[in-house]
């Protein structure tokens, strides 16, 4: 069963069953008011009727003038009384002593049904005094009020009286007049939603066949229309539009990564290859047979380090790979990498410096720590010409501690420095101007990695020509909270 037909039920047999309850309720509204109708008009009669007798007594001073013997000695109500009495139309009259004996009884009961008369004089002594009950009366119903006489001596001690209750008018016609109106209405609400729904169903219908249609790769490209749709439809559209574009920029970042892989992968398994042949060949000289040997372990050392870059990089994606934290004294580990810098820096020409440091420790790990320096040291080292210079630095400051480099190399274009951090991203220049000294692109992708698994934050600023700037941001444990001081070198 489709939602939109779900829907469209769960809305029909709600308000059709609210449409009922609508009729029920009025009915018995109408029943209820038809009763204090009824109980107003017996009140009033019985009201009436005692005052009547009260006054016949108080005149004549005497019973009988209310009550008289007929010829077989039975006690009733004396011919005057019940002639004044039957004048009171409109309800049903009674006469009791003790509650039991009926003295009189109007002329109106003489049309009661037969059956209606034992219950309703079965009723009248259970009624208290200025009270009224609802009598059924088989197919019609009666409410019956009494009033009693405080007099002990009087024949005459309850006056009761009674009044039909009027139908509510709501008969079998009436009815189910009300009962098609309410189905005619639900049917008419109930297309109305459907035909709603219709067309929210539509644009969802439409939103979906668009995604449907965005299968692969080369669709990404592709976003959803939101032109017609509601509120919510277009918050969903948006939602997708921008699911759809971090799907697109992860699958060109996969592409590039896989092409670039490859194309890194390739020239040192051809360099391999050729110098695997070289070696196997006859008239190889024993000289020669180990040159090429060498060419090849180097390689094999190149694909070795880069194999190991890429699984690197695809356990931190995959949030399995896991820092061993523990105290790190950034100091030591900053003094280390200086001298490491020196030896590289020498052979390669350049001046290392180390202006300031600090003592500072904070919570991470140490290996890491140290190959992200060591990867912006030897960065700087690859890109910096012969005779020039690099410095390093480690500050303190209140909340964070900040590690540098900066170096008077060949420098980066501004349009490249947001991809200086991608995979395998070099810029032409200077893949250009280094192609000796080239890497696999992969160093400061690990570094931005290590440095966001230490929530802190790896910067570059650079100028094409003029040098470039790294600068590591970490943040410093609330026990180690620092005066801004440092220490010259």
């Amino acid at each position: 069963m489709s939602t939109r037909l779900k829907l469209t039920l769960v809305f029909s047999g709600t308000l059709l069953l609210i449409t009922l309850a609508f009729i029920v309720s009025m009915n018995a509204s109408r029943i209820q008011q038809n009763r204090e109708d009824a109980a107003r008009i017996a009140s009033a009669t019985a009201d009436l009727a005692l005052r009547g007798v009260t006054q016949e007594r108080t005149l004549s001073g005497k019973q009988a003038s209310v009550v008289v013997f007929n010829e077989k000695g039975k006690a009733i109500v004396a011919s005057q009384v019940a002639d004044r009495l039957n004048a009171l139309e409109g309800a049903y009259l009674f006469m009791l002593r003790d509650s039991t004996t009926v003295y009189f009884s109007s002329r109106a009961i003489d049309v009661a049904q037969s059956e209606e008369w034992p219950k309703i004089r079965k009723a009248l002594p259970r009624i208290p005094n200025d009270s009224a009950a609802v009598v059924p009366l088989g197919t019609r119903e009666m409410v019956l009020t009494a009033l009693d006489i405080k007099d002990s001596a009087a024949y005459v001690t309850r006056v009761a009286a009674g009044a039909l209750v009027a139908p509510s008018g709501w008969g079998d016609d009436l009815l189910v007049s009300l009962l098609l109106a309410a189905v005619a209405t639900v049917g008419v609400a109930t297309w109305a939603f459907w035909s709603l729904l219709s067309g929210v169903f539509q644009r969802v219908e439409r939103v979906r066949a668009e995604v449907a249609a965005i299968t692969d790769g080369r669709s990404l490209h592709r976003r959803l229309s939101a032109e017609g749709a509601g509120v919510e439809v277009s918050a969903l559209i948006d939602t997708v539009n921008a699911m759809i574009a971090r799907l697109e920029n992860s699958f060109m970042a996969l592409r590039r990564f896989t092409a670039d892989a490859s194309h890194e992968l390739k020239t040192p398994l051809a360099v391999l290859r050729a110098d695997v042949e070289r070696a196997m060949h006859d008239k190889t000289t024993k000289a020669e047979r180990s040159v090429a040997l060498e060419e090849a372990l180097h390689e094999t050392t190149r694909m070795t380090d880069l194999v190991e870059s890429l699984l690197t990089l695809a356990r931190a994606d995959e949030g399995r790979f896991a820092l061993h934290r523990e105290s790190v004294d950034l100091g030591a580990l900053t003094q280390e990498v200086y001298e490491t810098a020196l030896i590289l820096g020498e052979a390669a020409g350049v001046t290392v410096n180390l202006p300031f440091t600090t003592e500072v420790t904070i919570q991470g790990d140490r290996a890491r720590l140290r190959q992200l320096f060591l990867n912006l040291v030897t960065n700087a080292i690859k890109y910096t010409p012969s005779g020039g210079r690099i410095d390093i630095g480690l500050g303190r400051h209140p909340s964070t501690v900040t590690f540098a480099v900066r170096d008077t190399g060949i420098g980066i274009a501004a349009v490249d420095l947001p991809y200086v951090f991608e995979r395998f991203w070099r810029a032409d220049r200077v893949r250009t101007r280094t192609a000796e000294r080239g890497g696999v692109g992969l160093g400061l992708a690990i570094s931005q990695w290590i440095a966001q698994a230490h929530h802190g934050t790896l910067t570059v600023s650079s100028r094409l020509g003029r040098g470039s700037l790294f600068t590591l941001t970490l943040p410093l444990d609330d026990m180690d909270a620092p005066p801004n001081e440092f220490t010259e070198n």
